[in-house]
């Protein structure tokens, strides 16, 4: 792969305040954003995904949101693709990027590579594919729940793949997923992370829960329902849409599918600092400090590696 100039990646929990800083430094020096959230890649989920608004998205050139519609399953070797493809045109074009995003599984994707997993056994792929979909998924969620409970009983190609993983290594392919020794470094960047205390960011998780019900989400989930009838399942793993959709079908109030979202939300923060955190070489800042203040020292660490 040819050499790009460094980019750089800013992480750090959901509600941590990454989109506002990126759009900010982004407005400091020109640079594109490069979105790396498995949900925002979904048209028409806007409100629950805290999606740019359009007025952002003028602003500053957003790559990377509104690719597929929420019925159609998506990959992380699929963005990946996409990924590498925004970034060679960035450099081509010599326009600083930015990626930011709450998916930790993107991030190592794209900057430490997929798991390629051992070559295909012939014998053993017949053997699994004679299998109707029902036992290979019991069979997965057995020895793998991790992936049966992303893989739709379905999808007979990725249950194959996984279960020949498994008996092929004695692990599970999730686990190899999410491997973290001897990464390889796919494209040169400079790491920012956000940093909260737990209660402060407890706090803005539930006051973004609150607001985004207001902007709509229920309405916004409601018309995805009647436009595609249901979301497909890597769509319907987006936090809340499913407490919402429980709602709309009556089996939770508001005010129970909002303190769901909440929890669930919250939740969600802490499995990404967890991922995050195994990250090298990212230097964390304070998310309450001032904005002008972390777009300095982000704007001082970039230039010290371009």
């Amino acid at each position: 792969m040819a050499a790009s100039p460094p980019l750089l990646a800013i992480i750090g929990p959901t509600a941590s305040g990454k989109s506002e800083l990126a759009a900010a430094v982004a407005r400091a020096v020109g640079a594109e954003i490069l979105s790396a959230d498995s949900m925002q890649v979904y048209r028409e989920m806007d409100i629950g995904t805290a999606k740019p608004t359009a007025a952002e998205r003028a602003a500053i050139v957003h790559h990377l949101l509104d690719i597929v519609d929420p019925d159609q399953p998506f990959t992380v070797a699929r963005f990946v693709e996409l990924a590498d493809a925004a970034i060679a045109d960035a450099a081509a074009r010599g326009v600083p990027l930015i990626v930011t995003g709450g998916t930790p599984l993107y991030f190592k994707a794209l900057f430490e590579g997929l798991f390629q997993g051992p070559p295909a056994d012939p014998a053993l792929r017949q053997r699994l594919m004679d299998m109707g979909g029902a036992e290979l998924h019991a069979r997965l969620s057995a020895v793998d729940p991790q992936a049966a409970a992303r893989i739709h009983p379905n999808d007979i190609k990725r249950m194959v793949r996984a279960l020949e993983v498994f008996e092929l290594t004695g692990r599970p392919i999730s686990a190899w997923q999410t491997q973290w020794s001897a990464p390889s470094v796919r494209h040169a960047a400079t790491w920012i992370g956000l940093m909260w205390q737990r209660e402060q960011l407890n706090r803005r998780i539930n006051a973004r829960v609150r607001a985004m019900l207001a902007a709509g989400w229920v309405d916004e989930t409601r018309r995805l329902l009647q436009r595609y009838g249901r979301l497909s399942h890597t769509a319907a793993e987006a936090t809340g849409y499913r407490q919402i959709m429980e709602h709309l079908a009556g089996r939770l109030s508001l005010e129970e599918a909002a303190e769901q979202i909440k929890i669930a939300t919250r939740q969600l923060a802490r499995r990404q600092m967890k991922w995050f955190r195994r990250f090298a070489n990212v230097r964390w800042l304070a998310g309450d400090a001032p904005l002008e203040a972390n777009v300095r020292a982000v704007l001082a660490a970039w230039a010290a590696v371009r």
